[in-house]
């Protein structure tokens, strides 16, 4: 299975079922020594390297792969539509090369685990005595489109489960079924052909759950080749020169923060301000309003998505400068994402965002008590004065760090763009008894759609040497999307951040935190009206209404319009001040809605009270 795509993460949630039907198989030992029989010659090799052209998700382009057949170490580069890039494993670092150019260590669960997956695969490490270390069970024979297959579940020595298809006729790996953080991704193999004693696979065709996602490798050429230095598969060093600050080695500009969330004036090429959001966990994108407005093209069709269990479409196109202060970032690729939908969402618009390859760039200072972001030289970086450092590990574009929760330690994302202060992972949640909670209710909203938790408030948060106790805690319920996924625990969002001064060090892998000198508004408070609210037409939409709270108490019922709030119209509030009232005000307020259902508009009174 190669991953095409890995160094763009995007991510997604997708699955993929089939009709099957059990029964009994041979032994695994006896599986895979029927497919090392048909497979050829591979164990009198050392190196092999492949060449596919691709085409898939509204792009074409080539993949190119080195693997190492004794040693499992493994390199490949890509170039799709307008992005390049490469991902590899040396035997002990997983490494990305991102289609900005740079270049990180991958050594988060996740990446790490699948890294260590096609190792084992790429080196057949299955065929080795005690299976090279692996766990590997047989889940019987199972026929699938009137083929019959012999399917082994394979866990590799410090990687993750998948399952191995082997085509019981053949005996060839005719399918791979992995989970690949938020997504299950299928590959299967075809048209296999002999290359110098070996059988080869001579088309890859990828299913992430949504055909209209498919991605197809064609074989182009197979090569054979001595055992290579153990070089050529470690992290290439690359100095990055397309950032730049103008009159020094720093620059600071102001914020705003509009439901926990940062927004800050950019320039695109040369062309704004616009307001984008800032955040940690994401990645450098447009709208496709904007890119539209800006005369760029946009190419591909990938499927994106994030918190949420849906997934929007996903292009690339190319800006020749983003400026932020008096910084600047030249000839990038960015993602073109349907973001502007979320508008209604924020209350605020959202013609793009500043991610990771921004960040990547700079040493990042994001100071909440003065509502501003510094952005240094990393050479010119002195973190003498920045507080307690917390070392961090990427998976993809995102930031995980250690930290623990009632006692329990845990990796959690660092994540500017969540609004919320913590949320567990539902897979962490249960396992630890921690996920008992008091109210059931919509808490966020994401690329993927609303997310759902159960909210608390107890326990003690540790992170870099502070304990914060208490906060709000959101025990994700999800079935898919972000807060689904079981190699991280959670969620450290703004609503934590917020209390200080947070400087990322991404190219030392390191975060500080400072705590702010200044009163920090609007913390550790949770709705007290029940119910979530979007923009609309007509002011706000009730989207959700949890049961028993002091919105259902008052009739409101998903679907309602409010177009009035104590005597004034909805649409002059903002709705994340409305939501930070609904947070905010006092136990026993009453806040007086005029609300529309159907033809018939009435006055409903929502009388707050803790929830939690």
């Amino acid at each position: 299975m190669r991953s095409t795509l890995a160094a763009i993460a995007v991510t997604a949630l997708a699955s993929v079922s089939y009709s099957t039907i059990a029964f009994a198989a041979p032994p695994a030992q006896e599986v895979l020594a029927a497919n090392k029989a048909a497979t050829g010659s591979v164990e009198s090799k050392a190196t092999l390297k492949v060449e596919y052209a691709y085409s898939g998700q509204g792009m074409t382009g080539k993949v190119a792969s080195l693997d190492d057949l004794k040693s499992g170490s493994w390199v490949d580069t890509f170039a799709i539509g307008p992005a390049t890039g490469a991902n590899g494993f040396d035997g002990t670092h997983a490494w990305q090369k991102d289609q900005s150019g740079a270049v990180t260590l991958q050594d988060a669960a996740d990446a790490r685990k699948l890294a260590i997956n096609e190792s084992y695969r790429r080196a057949n490490m299955w065929w080795r005595p005690d299976f090279g270390g692996a766990t590997v069970v047989s889940d019987g024979e199972k026929t699938d489109g009137g083929s019959t297959y012999d399917v082994l579940t394979v866990t590799p020595r410090g990687g993750e489960n998948f399952d191995a298809w082997f085509d019981a006729k053949t005996h060839l790996l005719s399918r791979l079924v992995e989970a690949q953080g938020m997504k299950t991704v299928t590959t299967f193999n075809s048209d296999y052909r002999n290359e110098d004693g070996v059988q080869i696979p001579g088309k890859q065709h990828t299913n992430e759950g949504d055909r209209k996602y498919d991605q197809d490798l064609t074989l182009t050429s197979a090569t054979f080749l001595p055992k290579q230095d153990p070089s050529v598969y470690s992290m290439p060093k690359v100095v990055m020169t397309d950032a730049t600050i103008a009159g020094g080695n720093e620059t600071t500009f102001p914020f705003h923060l509009y439901n926990n969330h940062i927004y800050a004036d950019v320039q695109v090429n040369g062309k704004g301000p616009y307001q984008f959001i800032f955040d940690t966990g994401g990645m450098n994108l447009l709208t496709p309003p904007l890119v539209a407005s800006l005369g760029l093209k946009s190419e591909g069709a990938m499927q994106g998505g994030g918190a949420g269990s849906g997934h929007m479409d996903v292009g690339m196109t190319k800006v020749s400068s983003l400026s932020l202060g008096n910084a600047q970032v030249k000839d990038q690729v960015f993602l073109v994402m349907p973001l502007n939908a979320m508008s209604n969402i924020e209350g605020v618009g959202m013609p793009g965002m500043v991610g990771f390859e921004t960040f990547r760039r700079f040493v990042t200072v994001v100071d909440y008590g003065k509502g501003t972001i510094t952005l240094i030289k990393p050479d010119k970086f002195d973190p003498k004065d920045s507080g307690t450092p917390v070392k961090f590990a990427f998976n993809g574009n995102g930031v995980d760090a250690p930290a623990t929760y009632n006692g329990v330690p845990g990796v959690f994302t660092i994540d500017t763009g969540s609004r919320a202060s913590l949320t567990l992972n539902g897979p962490f949640a249960k396992e630890h008894g921690f996920d008992k909670g008091r109210v059931d209710a919509v808490t966020g909203w994401g690329v993927g759609g609303p997310t759902r938790s159960v909210a608390v408030r107890g326990g003690d948060l540790k992170l870099g040497g502070f304990d914060i106790k208490g906060p709000v805690v959101e025990v994700s319920t999800d079935k898919g999307g972000a807060f689904a996924g079981k190699n991280e625990s959670g969620n450290i969002g703004a609503g934590i951040l917020k209390r200080f001064i947070v400087t990322l060090d991404y190219e030392h892998q390191t975060m500080y935190v400072k705590p702010v000198t200044v009163p920090v508004a609007d913390l550790d408070t949770f709705d007290r009206s029940g119910m979530w609210i979007n923009e609309d037409d007509a002011g706000y939409k009730v989207v959700d209404v949890t049961k028993g709270a002091p919105a259902e108490q008052a009739g409101l019922k998903a679907g309602d319009e409010i177009v009035a709030v104590d005597g004034k119209p909805a649409k002059s509030i903002p709705v994340y001040e409305m939501r930070k009232r609904l947070r905010d005000e006092a136990p026993g307020t009453v806040v007086k809605f005029a609300v529309k259902r159907g033809s018939e508009t009435k006055d409903v009174s929502v009388k707050l009270k803790d929830l939690i």
